[in-house]
């Protein structure tokens, strides 16, 4: 297997030594309460113990490039087939590690394929501090285990558009796809928690004159059948499971969402993150 650049020992800033010019990426594939784990090889740093398939992140790649790279090359699972959607990251100034979190829609089978996978198995959730785990892994986990599920970001358009000087007063529906497709391009989406960077699920909540723009590639464009406020409310508290971050600035909206134990941030806060 060809070396990448990214394939060397370094030190970072607070004097450990670790792997990745460039740092490391590992995938964390889940499905139905069960994540994939790789039984490292004896041979290798941490061998006999249980962590993620992963390694060197290489100069072009970014962290879910790079996952998804060492997982194809390390053991059998296809990575085409999962969906990233968030990462938890660790960082020592020169060099970090990220965790990508993606769901899978099935449990296939998993085989070694190189000599740094000993074996391969789908761990029940509650299981995995019962293995001997690699010490970075085990650390990590507290955290990886309350972010197994995929985000949700509801942004309460007209809020969001009454906030961008974009002439939505002559045009809401014209205004509306403009912030959809504006949306569309973010590459990730920092500070829903528990996830350092999130890919979630995107509900747009259009009302009014707004609605009917329909929805686009990785943004679902949700028409409110009378008030916006009461639609939004409505799948906040369909989806406590996952994290959930509503986008709005009206403040009786803001306490309705919070009480019903969503996240809440204001729209300057999505806007700066627009092109």
């Amino acid at each position: 297997m060809a070396r990448g650049d990214g394939d060397r020992v370094v030190r970072c800033e607070r004097g450990h030594i670790h792997w990745g010019r460039y740092g490391a990426a590992g995938l964390l594939p889940v499905h139905d309460g069960h994540v994939l784990l790789q039984h490292r090889s004896r041979w290798t740093h941490g061998g006999g113990t249980w962590a993620l398939f992963g390694g060197a992140r290489d100069s072009h790649e970014s962290a879910v490039d790079a996952a998804l790279r060492e997982t194809g090359e390390e053991c059998t699972l296809d990575p085409s087939l999962v969906t990233p959607f968030g990462m938890i990251g660790v960082n020592h100034g020169n060099w970090s590690y990220e965790t990508v979190i993606g769901s899978i829609d099935s449990m296939p089978t998993v085989e070694r394929a190189s000599r740094e996978t000993r074996a391969a198995a789908w761990i029940p959730v509650g299981e995995v501090d019962r293995l001997n785990l690699y010490p970075p892994f085990a650390k990590a986990w507290t955290a990886l285990r309350t972010a197994l599920v995929r985000p949700v970001l509801i942004v309460d358009a007209a809020n969001v558009m009454g906030a961008r000087a974009d002439g939505w007063w002559n045009d809401r529906a014209g205004a509306a796809g403009r912030l959809r497709d504006d949306l569309a391009t973010v590459a990730g989406f920092p500070g829903i928690t528990p996830f350092d960077l999130a890919l979630p699920e995107i509900l747009f909540v259009t009302e009014g004159a707004a609605r009917g723009i329909g929805s686009v590639d990785g943004i679902t464009v949700v028409d409110a059948p009378g008030s916006g406020d009461d639609t939004i409310v409505e799948m906040a508290c369909g989806r406590l499971n996952a994290p959930c971050l509503v986008i709005t600035a009206d403040r009786e909206l803001r306490r309705r969402c919070a009480k019903a134990g969503a996240q809440v941030k204001g729209p300057r806060w999505l806007l700066d993150l627009l092109p």
